[in-house]
């Protein structure tokens, strides 16, 4: 098996400051990738700036012979996704890959969570990601190649007490990726989700003493593979924790047709409603949506 490069290729790594991003960008830029290296050095909160970490990793990758540039605009405004990705079309002339990587955690119970704590958590995580892909999708489209990388988490989809905001945030970059790979299918763009776990800044007030081996080094190699030209996969999720690597992915069950319903039959039939034994994948590429559409269709056409 050749060793898979990235030369030639420019790659986007929001949050690439510290924590998985560093990671991600270091792995890049050894094999070969030019790196704008995204992080305006903010708290785990999401207050203050310091350009600190965004240049210390530029300064890894020189030392290392490699090509990088810092960025320090924030993807949670439209003007600073558009200026990450200004940044590498302006040094690089082209972008090929976006890894999404940003994020901070304001923590709060449900019923307690401040209404900025939740808007704040949305701003960097989800509609930062709208940002950067928005603007870069143009040219990944001109190019005809494209790879996007999207954060998500197993808080997306499971949830967990106290992190409603970050869990929104995490399901809502499904719906944003899975129309990013439909839309680029054509393109040869290719957008995916990894669902990453790793002992980082944001693991900090947790207990992780009992945790095995979670470096971000061993997230990097399944995201670099996602960034990849060679990938082979789009609109799909993989988790990468703690040396597992799995496909997540979403099913319903095959469910009960009746030409009419009224509240008792949908009581009497849960069992047969949720009855997971054949349950149907509709994969998002090359067209889950008309997929699931057909099969309903056709369970009210008796077919």
């Amino acid at each position: 098996m050749g060793e898979k490069r990235f030369d030639g290729r420019v790659a986007v790594i929001t949050g690439a400051g510290r924590g998985l991003g560093r990671a991600y960008a270091l792995l890049l830029a050894s094999r070969g990738a030019k790196i704008i290296v995204n992080d305006p050095g903010v708290s785990m909160q999401g207050e203050g700036i310091d350009a600190g970490p965004a240049q210390a990793v530029v300064d890894e990758i020189h030392a290392a012979g490699g090509t990088a540039l810092a960025s320090t605009a924030s993807v949670a405004t439209p003007e600073g996704g558009q200026a990450i990705i200004d940044a590498a079309i302006g040094a690089f002339g082209r972008i090929d890959i976006l890894i999404h990587n940003a994020g901070i955690v304001r923590r709060g119970a449900l019923a307690e969570l401040s209404c900025a704590d939740f808007e704040t958590v949305i701003d960097v995580h989800l509609r930062g990601a709208f940002h950067v892909v928005r603007a870069a999708f143009p040219h990944m489209i001109a190019a005809n190649h494209g790879r996007i990388v999207l954060t998500g988490s197993i808080n997306g989809l499971y949830g967990n007490a106290g992190v409603v905001n970050y869990s929104v945030a995490k399901a809502g970059m499904i719906g944003l990726s899975n129309v990013a790979a439909i839309e680029g299918a054509a393109h040869d763009i290719k957008s995916n989700i990894i669902l990453p776990g790793a002992v980082t800044r944001m693991a900090e007030g947790l207990d992780t003493s009992a945790y095995p081996p979670m470096d971000p080094e061993l997230v990097a190699p399944a995201v670099a593979w996602l960034a990849h030209e060679d990938c082979t996969i789009s609109g799909e999720m993989l988790i990468a924790m703690a040396g597992r690597v799995a496909r997540a992915y979403m099913m319903e069950t095959q469910g009960v047709f009746r030409p009419d319903w009224t509240i008792e039959q949908i009581a009497a039939d849960m069992d047969g409603i949720r009855d997971t034994d054949a349950a149907l994948l509709f994969p998002p590429v090359p067209d889950g949506h008309l997929a699931h559409l057909r099969h309903s269709f056709a369970m009210a056409r008796g077919a």
